[in-house]
């Protein structure tokens, strides 16, 4: 028996915020003071180390629940499945529902109990939760999802990744062009067929590192409302993403059989274009090999950091053809891999 994902689906916001659309803005360092330099050429410098050129952000009447469920709706559709014998409704994010303009988060209930609402699905027995992983939390939810396969007490499961993280940013930081909403979703069984889930690796470091990415103040000295902001210590993430996720991807790799030789695709969060090119880098050169082209598609220069739906929305991005260049192929041997809060890594061996 193998664990495999039996289909896919996206939401992409359609409110494109430019690089541009951050010219007028007041960026602020952590201590209240000014940036040197102009607007321009922070933006400019920014593009450089991210990749990104633009961000998706939903509409001010959408909240994370109502994307999960899009995104939930065509990844069901794609499966061709009866939604009343899913198992399991399992929702990675990490903010609940922020609503436009509100100060607090909503998390009761359950945004997975809100997308079984909004499915409509009538049977008790199909179970539904959160995640909060960090941006990883996708890879963690599959993981769970493998497990409930694998204990026999699932036979089909629904995982999905969504965040609005438009909705928690501070727009005195420049960070804050990072972030980004969307939502991507899979259908995940119990199969006769080879290949599925071969193999996976999760680790959480938190002696040092737990806050690394928190929820903090605004930059600017002259607010003094109760708000809080996604924040992050951007070099020591950088610094502990290059030393540990090579390592956890050539471990999982190691234990699924295969060789380096074999993986075809590697499926990294999209987080920093930069940082994710070094990661892999790194991960070949423990290899003693270069990067092969093409091996690491990104889609973070048109969809920014959208957390934990940047891996199944690329996923979905590939398996319909929306990416140009890029192809997975029946037993193609793929590589998921995450950073994030916590901070969590987690990788896994996926063969299609």
């Amino acid at each position: 028996m193998s664990v495999r994902i039996i289909g896919t689906g996206s939401y992409i916001p359609s409110c494109i915020e430019k690089n541009e659309n951050f010219y007028n803005h007041e960026f602020l360092n952590t201590d209240g003071s000014a940036i040197l330099g102009t607007n321009e050429d922070i933006v400019a410098k920014f593009k450089a180390i991210t990749g990104i050129e633009e961000r998706r952000y939903i509409n001010q009447e959408l909240v994370n629940s109502d994307i999960a469920f899009y995104a939930a709706e065509k990844a069901i559709e794609d499966a061709n499945i009866d939604k009343e014998t899913l198992d399991y409704i399992i929702v990675a994010h990490n903010y609940g529902d922020v609503k436009f303009g509100s100060e607090q988060s909503d998390t009761v209930p359950s945004l997975a109990s809100r997308v079984k609402h909004f499915l409509g699905i009538k049977n008790p027995k199909c179970v539904g939760y959160d995640l909060l992983f960090g941006c990883p939390g996708w890879i963690e939810a599959v993981i769970h999802a493998k497990a409930f396969i694998n204990a026999g007490i699932a036979k089909r499961c629904l995982v999905i990744g969504s965040e609005t993280l438009s909705r928690v940013v501070d727009k005195h930081d420049r960070d804050s062009m990072i972030y980004s909403d969307g939502a991507g979703a899979v259908v995940i069984e119990e199969s006769n067929e080879d290949g599925g889930i071969i193999a996976h690796e999760t680790a959480t470091f938190a002696a040092d590192e737990a806050h690394f990415i928190y929820f903090g103040k605004t930059n600017h000295p002259e607010i003094t409302d109760q708000r809080r902001y996604i924040k992050m210590y951007g070099r020591k993430i950088y610094e502990f993403a290059l030393k540990n996720v090579p390592l956890a991807l050539k471990n999982c790799l190691e234990a699924s059989g295969f060789g380096i030789s074999d993986v075809k695709k590697i499926l990294i969060h999209q987080a920093n274009e930069k940082m994710d090119e070094a990661i892999v880098k790194r991960f070949y050169k423990l290899h003693s090999m270069e990067t092969p082209k093409g091996v690491m598609p990104m889609t973070i220069n048109i969809l920014g950091n959208s957390s934990v739906a940047t891996i199944p929305t690329l996923l979905d991005f590939i398996l319909k053809g929306k990416l140009e260049g890029q192809e997975i192929n029946k037993g193609d041997v793929i590589l998921f891999a995450s950073v994030g809060a916590g901070m969590n890594i987690n990788a896994i061996v996926y063969q299609h």
